[in-house]
């Protein structure tokens, strides 16, 4: 069966910058919804006509991927509005932030703590892969058609790849 909309792919990956650096591995095939909210548009559009043991080399600029890094998407935050064991690398849905945090942090975004001071912390709504080139090397390990359930909910359950486009407001990740 070959790719097309509204069906679903079983992928596995290697994803690298653009300096070669691992940044994530998929060696057991994981399922995708082509046609809903699970990949990138731009991996969509490679995997269409293809079929089971297909291999692709993407190359993929921050517009096609995760966007470009946006400073608006950085606040500078009391220290005394989060918990105590907060860490560096921690996340926080949007919806979920302390009382008291700046009003202009999109509550539909997801917020990584970049830095801890004494009295401040930094918050960032940009994906950590946003303002970078990416290099996607996928094999198609299986296809099959999407249930109606798959379809309507418009996943096949995973979605961890699917990033919303870069707007103040929109949703970042998935």
């Amino acid at each position: 069966m070959e790719i097309t909309q509204q069906c679903v792919v079983a992928l596995t990956w290697t994803l690298k910058d653009t300096l070669g650096e691992e940044l994530d591995v998929l060696d057991d095939p994981v399922e995708f919804l082509v046609g809903g909210d699970d990949l990138l548009h731009r991996i969509e559009e490679a995997l269409q006509g293809h079929g089971p043991g297909a291999t692709l080399a993407l190359h993929l600029e921050p517009e096609d991927a995760f966007g470009d890094f946006n400073d608006q998407l950085l606040f500078l935050e009391p220290r005394n509005l989060f918990p105590p064991e907060i860490e560096e690398g921690m996340t926080f849905d949007g919806s979920a932030l302390p009382e008291g945090v700046n009003p202009s942090a999109p509550r539909t975004g997801l917020y990584t703590v970049t830095e801890i001071y004494p009295e401040h912390l930094v918050l960032d709504g940009n994906h950590p892969l946003a303002g970078i080139a990416l290099r996607l090397q996928l094999t198609v390990q299986g296809v099959r058609e999407a249930t109606e359930e798959e379809i309507g909910k418009g996943t096949a359950g995973t979605g961890f790849f699917r990033i919303q486009p870069q707007a103040p407001g929109n949703s970042l990740l998935h």
